[in-house]
């Protein structure tokens, strides 16, 4: 694979010392934070001996990287969750090539990208830039068989393929059982709305869930969460499937969203993982697609299972299906750098006995405390002190909220008002996948003019240059939902060809649906690169919140508004979201400017 070079030289030693350079960044932060306390030292762990009393000379260190890989962008391999950043910053060790397959530790660390420059404490305090001097980090070398990067195209697709249709498996589970509410609510004596959280509740799930993968994932690899949370997902089909009463139903959903929310959490990351963020283009769109062509099959299954075999052979179903799609991420292999490389430097270090031989994640692994932050308390904050993370987040929600939204506005229209079986009305669902087929052929496009503008900027792009996609997504979303609601009866009722009009709506929804997640999600990842973790868990969590909402009070709004304003209802909230991504275009760079964790 052709490589680009860089040359990284060793700093001299009155760079690491308090010089003047040090003393004046020391003054700038004092301004800044008038209110700081004095510098404490910070704490890294080195083994014994390790820089002191020795000799320290300087070095040249040759490194590359993929020509595939641009090192402006993300790196969604890095270890955010787990890594202290305050003290050691962010490093390319996870994506540098070197000759000697070591990287010095003082020389591959920067500072976490944000408006606010802050030098990572381990930097920052001369005794401890000495020491890291010594350090070595383990890195990839030229042809490294065990770099995913440069595992061959077909196998990489093959991994691709496998995360794409596990995303499509969870998320088709969420809205399969929705093809037969009426034998629940039959069976059990209970009315719509509870029969409604046994979708909602699986959606909880997806929300909860990835708080716990994600930091797990970061500490013990990819492989073992693809595995464990996958097999629990399976088992607890089962006593959904012979539930003998509606509390065991919806507790058990529960667990099966909790559980199933794996994929939710890994895909993105080993698509990232086997593709650089130059070549991954359709690889993450495909992952951009999965989350919401899943649910839109879940109904068209679901619809003729439950109208020919019954309910609980749709969750029998659902089991064989999630078993299927478990063994095959069994075949997934240990993908994340940090995982690999720490493995390796462990190896070495017993191999060798060179005690230096380390990753940055052992260096700065965060406390328990920190990942807890991190996890359950920044991507709070960030959403009540990020505008951008906040109205972009609160778009997704209602675009993953309507797709849901349409589970049970379909059924009143083309259900009870053309009398259409549960095989039928699942079918209507198929015009939302043409859509989405459709957006598969304009996201690289979307990608490619990204590139052309970083490649017009001299290789920078400003995270709003991911922004037009968004732009023309957005207007397929209220046409969509104006067509549906009066093209509805009473509007033109039924007979005839009438029924083309109100399914023919799910063709511009799924369209836009899928551009504004794949341009707002990368919007997202670019505006935030060094609290990607918190930004993503933030997101997914109001989308949830929205998505588990949805399921309970539409159906109720639709016989109390009537099928014209319930839908023109959204179809006005829609438009009110439009505005977002142009004005984030034209003033994202300034609101950024005054956000501490937003790119500079």
């Amino acid at each position: 694979m052709p490589q680009s070079e860089t040359s990284t030289i060793a700093i001299p030693e009155e760079t690491h010392n308090p010089s003047h350079h040090h003393h004046r960044e020391h003054k700038k932060h004092e301004h800044d934070h008038p209110h700081a306390q004095p510098h404490q030292p910070p704490h890294i762990t080195f083994p014994e001996n390790v820089g002191r009393g020795h000799d320290l000379n300087l070095t040249l260190t040759r490194t590359r990287t993929h020509e595939s890989h641009d090192e402006t962008r993300p790196d969604l391999s890095f270890p955010f969750s787990t890594t202290d950043t305050a003290r050691g910053g962010f490093t390319n060790e996870y994506r540098a090539v070197t000759d000697t397959g070591y990287l010095p530790a003082d020389l591959a660390l920067r500072p976490v990208p944000s408006h606010v420059y802050r030098l990572p404490q381990a930097l920052a305090d001369p005794e401890k830039a000495r020491e890291l001097k010594q350090m070595k980090l383990v890195t990839w070398k030229e042809g490294d068989p065990e770099d995913p990067r440069n595992w061959s195209d077909l196998y990489r697709w093959y991994i691709t393929a496998v995360c794409a249709i596990a995303v499509v498996q969870v998320a088709f589970a969420s809205a399969v059982i929705t093809g037969d509410f009426r034998d629940i609510e039959d069976e059990f004596h209970v009315g719509e709305v509870v029969t409604a959280l046994t979708v909602s509740l699986m959606v909880v799930g997806f929300g909860i869930g990835p708080l716990c993968w994600s930091p797990l994932s970061e500490l013990y690899g990819r492989r073992p969460i693809w595995i464990i949370p996958g097999l629990f997902y399976v088992i607890f089909n089962i006593p959904c499937a012979v539930a003998q009463n509606i509390e065991t139903l919806l507790i058990c959903r529960f667990f099966c969203g909790f559980f199933a929310s794996a994929p939710l959490t890994l895909a993105g990351g080993t698509i990232s993982d086997v593709w650089d963020n130059n070549e991954r283009g359709l690889a993450i769109a495909l992952f951009a697609a999965a989350p919401y062509g899943g649910p839109v099959l879940g109904p068209i299954v679901g619809g003729f299972i439950g109208e020919t075999i019954g309910w609980r052979w749709i969750l029998w179903v659902n089991m064989i299906f999630a078993g299927i799609v478990t063994l095959f991420t069994m075949t997934i292999p240990e993908t994340f750098a940090p995982t690999l490389l720490g493995n390796r430097a462990r190896r070495l270090r017993k191999e060798t006995g060179d005690v230096t031989i380390t990753t940055e994640q052992e260096l700065f692994r965060a406390s328990l405390s920190q990942i807890l932050t991190e996890t359950f308390l920044r991507p709070f904050q960030m959403i009540a002190t990020e505008p951008i993370l906040l109205l972009m987040s609160l778009y997704i929600a209602l675009i993953y909220g309507l797709l849901y939204a349409f589970f049970f506005s379909f059924p009143v229209v083309f259900g009870e008002n053309y009398h259409w079986n549960d095989g039928m009305v699942g079918l209507t669902f198929c015009s939302v996948l043409i859509g989405l087929v459709l957006a598969l052929f304009i996201t690289p496009r979307i990608e490619r003019d990204y590139l052309r503008r970083a490649a017009a900027k001299g290789g920078h792009a400003d995270p709003e240059d991911r922004l037009p996609g968004m732009m023309i997504g957005c207007w397929f979303v209220p046409i969509s939902l104006f067509i549906f609601g009066w093209t509805s009866p009473p509007y033109v009722m039924p007979g005839g060809g009438n029924w083309v009009g109100p399914v023919a709506s799910g063709i511009p929804f799924g369209f836009g649906m899928v551009i504004i997640y794949f341009s707002a999600n990368a919007y997202l990842i670019d505006a935030f690169p060094g609290y990607v973790a918190s930004a993503l868990a933030a997101k997914t969590v109001i989308r949830s919140g929205s998505g588990a909402a949805m399921p309970l009070f539409i159906t109720a709004m639709y016989h109390k508004l009537g099928n014209g304003w319930a839908a023109s209802t959204w179809g006005f909230i829609s438009l009110a979201m439009i505005p977002i991504p142009f004005l984030f275009y034209r003033y994202g760079h300034s609101i950024r400017a005054r956000s501490k964790r937003a790119a500079a």
